[in-house]
């Protein structure tokens, strides 16, 4: 379905102003909202490109710039050095609850929009993928696609020795999806095998997907980019999301 790309909103935080980036289908209606998160860079083109075509799914998709207490409204950081320099050590100077506090303001600021239906879910990539899995630990989070999501296993989101996330993963009430490269460096299989006993042992409604890919393998235009996995895990998420939002209302 055709779509809106061109809205963006600046929404209080408890830690200040936070630009969202909106995307919906064209026509009126009210939809189940999905929070999506990026990678370090914020709202660079690839992941306007990846919440557009969730939104074309029949989804409000809403995309915070994740490091609004650091950077200016809009600022897109380069896939060079610098970029991913400042994006890294962005994700360890931000306190964990800053985070968390941002996801609630923006489900209670979505909650008051025209076109969000009242019903939420998540998806994120990369340092978005452990967001979402943060996300997903508000009760309003019915449904959460992780893209390997790192420092899930390492507890280091923050800057702190342990943030917490899998120690809380038993607080997850709505399905969860979590979908890895076998060949990214950053969650090697011990890292994996860690994350996956202890969703197992929380009992979360879980589905698992390792694929032979390599991290970021979702950035359509990058090296690692694989169109059939960007194929498969577009499917597995409308899958997700359609079974919850769709079959379940």
């Amino acid at each position: 379905m055709l779509i809106r790309s061109d809205e963006k909103a600046d929404i209080d935080t408890p830690t200040g102003t936070m630009r969202v980036h909106l995307f919906r289908p064209m026509r009126a209606g009210r939809f189940p909202a999905v929070l999506l998160f990026s990678e370090i860079y914020q709202v660079t083109a690839p992941i306007e490109r990846l919440a557009a075509m969730i939104a074309g799914l029949g989804y409000l998709v809403a995309v915070p710039e994740v490091y609004h207490e650091y950077e200016a409204p809009g600022c897109v950081l380069a896939y060079d050095k610098p970029g991913t320099d400042r994006g890294n050590d962005l994700k360890y100077t931000k306190p964990i609850g800053q985070f968390d506090s941002d996801n609630i303001a923006l489900i209670d600021w979505l909650r008051g929009h025209d076109a969000c239906s009242g019903r939420f879910g998540a998806f994120g990539v990369c340092l978005g993928g452990h967001l979402a899995f943060r996300a997903a630990l508000h009760p309003a989070i019915e449904a959460t696609a992780c893209f390997y999501a790192t420092d899930l296993h390492t507890g280091t989101l923050g800057g702190e020795r342990a943030d917490g996330t899998l120690a809380r993963a038993a607080e997850i009430r709505g399905e969860l999806m979590m979908v890895w490269g076998r060949h990214d460096p950053h969650v090697p299989y011990e890292g994996r095998k860690q994350i996956r006993d202890a969703l197992e042992a929380a009992a979360v409604a879980l589905e698992w997907h390792e694929v032979d890919g390599q991290h970021a393998f979702l950035r359509d235009g990058a090296p690692r980019f694989d169109a059939a996995l960007f194929l498969a895990g577009m499917t597995w998420t409308n899958t997700l999301f359609q079974r919850v939002f769709i079959a379940q209302s």
